[in-house]
């Protein structure tokens, strides 16, 4: 493999190896882009099968982050970080530490918050070996779980699918199937109880799923049937890549949108099958950009309000890129593509512009 063509291919501009000998921490850090400022993304802990499959993890996720922050109208480029080992058997005090003091070492290149397989508490220890760990228990004068922030971030998606599909934003008896209640899916739960939507829920953990049927009452089904459900809106809010051949062809609703990440097995093609299926696909990173907002709100020093009023507009971010994938005949993917780009490209030559005199 030749990491330098890899990081050519999608512009990186930096890639961090770290080890400890005495932890056995291995971890790496990959800086995509820093056009718009200081670099952002989070951290997971990951039992890679290889060290490439950890790169492409962190270069793919970091590029990613890249046009979330942009998109999001946030002046900070796109990182990720990944610890690659047994998150329940190599995670401790010791590594997390090891892995915060790396984070420390770049001198503010690079912001992070807990991500896959490390919570809050992880955060907090991470944090005592650097200030560049964003995202930690409110007790500590963070900003606490993004999971509320991005359940209302969705939340205004959906309204603007609804508007663009149906010229109206009102949910009110709209069927919406969603998969996974976890940390997002929960808090969702509450919005499209207020909303009047009809829910049918899937989830892994059944203790979980009693639970809030239980709170909210909803209608529940196995984890594998939550694609042929009859329903308006198809709401993913698990694991990546769910969105490929076996599945977009069961699905049964007129729009997908969910707060998973990478949505799409394959962006290009199967953005494409789902327009061909007739089905409206909003951009995750543009829909689930709520938990971003709040973290990265806290560098300037985090106020609520100011995180509530940028998270709602995501309604008419979204609302204007489903505008220009019907005007430009390209799938809303590539139009969400293009409004990063655009933006990053327009700070880049005003910079230039500032330099040069």
């Amino acid at each position: 493999m030749d990491i330098f063509e890899w990081m050519k291919k999608d512009g990186h501009e930096q890639i961090i190896f770290n080890f400890d000998k005495e932890t056995g921490m291995r971890a790496i850090i990959a800086i995509h882009d820093s056009t718009l400022g200081q670099t952002f993304g989070g951290v997971r802990m990951v039992n890679h099968s290889s060290m490439e499959d950890a790169l492409k993890d962190a270069m793919k996720l970091s590029k990613a982050m890249t046009y979330k922050c942009a998109a999001a109208d946030e002046d900070n480029g796109g990182g990720k970080a990944v610890i690659w080992g047994d998150p329940e058997k190599d995670k401790n005090e010791a590594l997390l530490r090891v892995f915060g003091r790396f984070v420390e070492m770049l001198r503010g290149r690079f912001a992070t918050g807990v991500d896959l397989n490390l919570n809050m508490t992880d955060g907090s220890v991470m944090g005592k070996e650097s200030q560049y760990i964003l995202g930690r228990p409110k007790e500590e004068g963070s900003s606490g779980s993004t999971g509320i922030t991005t359940a209302f971030g969705v939340y205004m998606g959906l309204k603007a699918c609804a508007k663009f599909l149906w010229e109206d934003e009102n949910l009110w008896g709209k069927r919406i199937a969603v998969q996974g209640l976890g940390a997002v899916g929960e808090p969702l739960l509450e919005h499209l109880k207020e909303g009047g939507l009809e829910v049918t829920a899937a989830e892994v953990k059944e203790e979980t799923l009693k639970r809030l049927q239980k709170k909210y009452g909803f209608r529940t089904v196995e984890p594998d049937a939550i694609y042929e459900v009859e329903c308006d809106v198809f709401c993913p809010c698990a694991i990546g890549g769910i969105l490929n051949d076996k599945t977009i062809p069961k699905l049964k609703c007129k729009v997908a949108a969910g707060c998973a990440n990478n949505q799409l097995e394959d962006e290009a093609r199967h953005g494409r099958m789902l327009q061909e299926h007739g089905i409206l696909y909003a951009p995750d990173y543009i829909i689930n950009a709520g938990g971003v907002i709040q973290v990265i709100d806290e560098i300037k020093g985090y106020h609520p309000e100011r995180v509530k009023m940028k998270t709602t507009r995501i309604f008419n971010r979204l609302l204007s890129i489903f505008e220009m994938a019907k005007r430009e005949g390209i799938l809303p993917l590539e139009a969400a593509n293009r409004y990063a780009e655009s933006r990053i490209q327009a700070i880049q030559k005003i910079r230039r512009l500032y330099v040069s005199k």
